[in-house]
């Protein structure tokens, strides 16, 4: 196979692996017999397709629970999954919106209902936290748009955006799972996060949580986000922490993990193997400046390719995790697409190396790409055009370089989300 073939199709069999089809059922054949309500809430980009796979399994191998079937189910704009007993929500993503706001609401207020006799399951996975966007009390919904909007483009990791924004809801760090007890709760989450902490997936809303006001404020400190009055208020009072572990926690309530970054770099791990080519997974959870992560993984292939060191080529370089973009420039693009310019720029042409960065929920930011690619002649092709990748990278304007190259990895919605891919190929020179 040619090089960008080949790379997509590692892409599409990465995704294939965590589609909630195939990694949910095993987490539903130990469901209790139950004389009440079964109750789904969710909230991701995968939630929607969770929620269809909870519904065809329990149609075919649990019919008494599927009689009893209900609930709610949070997503982003593009992600919806037609589910015959479970109403699909769709809200703003990755800015909070007021749809998603009254879907929290009636989510909430479906949890306060539960009672002893019925058990709730709850589907969550990455981009839950913009769609549960409940504000806590004395908070509007614009004042925590404008803190998001800061956020998202100041440079904070996951885990940091997620700290303010547990402290800032009605229903995130743990929140949720008060508002359902005690009705019985499992959780079944797609891990999108650096160390698949349950706590930072979608910002926890049905685990405890270790973070605190005081963090929540260092964060908006460190990375000179201003936030409105009410939200510096809020923070400064401090009055009712999220659940914290240690204190009295449900003892029916139980969190499981059903799909990974780890898995996903596995299973493309197995099918280049079985391409010839050896898979090194560098990490699942790689974290920093996208450009400054693209130059170590530029250092790494340009290293293995000339020295045979640390493996020998020809070599398939895995990395999972979520870079960052501190957005200086005006251009557009995602940090999957930046650094696939950054590393393009590093390489400058390097024989023999190409690559693919795309996140696996198949939107790279705000733009509708998964990511891009490019071989070992897309340095070259892009001079010939007089596109300068140093140039459109001052700008992060990664995706205008990548249209123009032809570059652009177009997936659409994949209905599951395990983070960043990236995947660089590295042949023998």
């Amino acid at each position: 196979m040619q090089a960008l073939t080949l790379l997509n199709r590692l892409f599409e069999v990465a995704v294939a692996r965590a589609q909630p089809s195939v990694c949910l059922p095993p987490h539903l054949h130990d469901l209790p017999s139950i004389s009440g309500r079964f109750v789904v809430l969710g909230a991701g980009k995968a939630s929607a397709a969770m929620a269809r796979a909870v519904e065809v399994f329990l149609r075919d191998h649990r019919p008494d629970l599927f009689a009893r079937l209900e609930g709610l189910v949070l997503t982003r704009y593009g992600y919806q999954v037609p589910c015959e007993r479970l109403e699909i929500l769709e809200a703003g993503h990755p800015v909070p919106d007021r749809q998603g706001l009254q879907g929290t609401q009636r989510m909430l207020t479906l949890a306060d209902s539960l009672t002893e006799a019925d058990f709730a399951l709850c589907l969550i996975s990455g981009g839950g936290s913009a769609l549960l966007t409940l504000p806590a009390p004395g908070i509007s919904l614009e004042d925590k748009q404008a803190v998001n909007r800061q956020l998202l483009r100041s440079g904070a990791t996951i885990h940091e955006m997620n700290r303010v924004r547990k402290h800032l809801s009605a229903v995130k760090g743990g929140r949720l799972a008060q508002a359902i007890f005690p009705a019985p709760l499992r959780t079944l989450a797609i891990s999108d996060v650096p160390g698949d902490d349950l706590s930072v997936i979608a910002s926890g809303p049905t685990v405890p949580d270790e973070s605190t006001f005081a963090e929540a404020r260092e964060v908006l400190a460190r990375y000179q986000v201003l936030p409105p009055e009410s939200i510096r208020q809020h923070l400064d009072a401090a009055t009712v922490e999220t659940l914290k572990p240690g204190t009295e926690v449900p003892i029916n309530t139980e969190a499981r993990l059903v799909a990974t970054p780890q898995d996903m770099l596995e299973a493309a791990a197995a099918q280049a193997r079985e391409w010839g080519w050896t898979p090194w997974i560098l990490s699942d959870r790689m974290e920093g400046e996208a450009r400054e992560v693209a130059k170590v993984h530029a250092a790494l292939a340009e290293q293995i390719q000339r020295r045979s060191q640390p493996i020998a080529p020809p070599v398939v370089l895995l990395s999972g995790g979520e870079t960052t973009v501190t957005v200086r420039g005006k251009g557009k693009g995602g940090r999957n697409t930046e650094f696939a310019l950054a590393l393009l720029e590093a390489l400058r042409g390097c024989p023999g190396i190409a690559a693919l960065a795309c996140d696996t929920d198949g939107i790279d930011g705000t733009e509708t790409n998964a990511g891009a690619c490019f071989d070992d002649q897309a340095f070259a092709q892009a001079q010939a055009q007089g596109l300068s990748a140093g140039a459109f990278l001052a700008e992060n304007d990664a995706y205008c370089f990548f249209e123009a190259l032809g570059g652009l990895v177009e997936s659409g919605p994949t209905f599951t989300n395990v983070n960043d891919f990236r995947a660089i190929l590295i042949e023998p020179r």
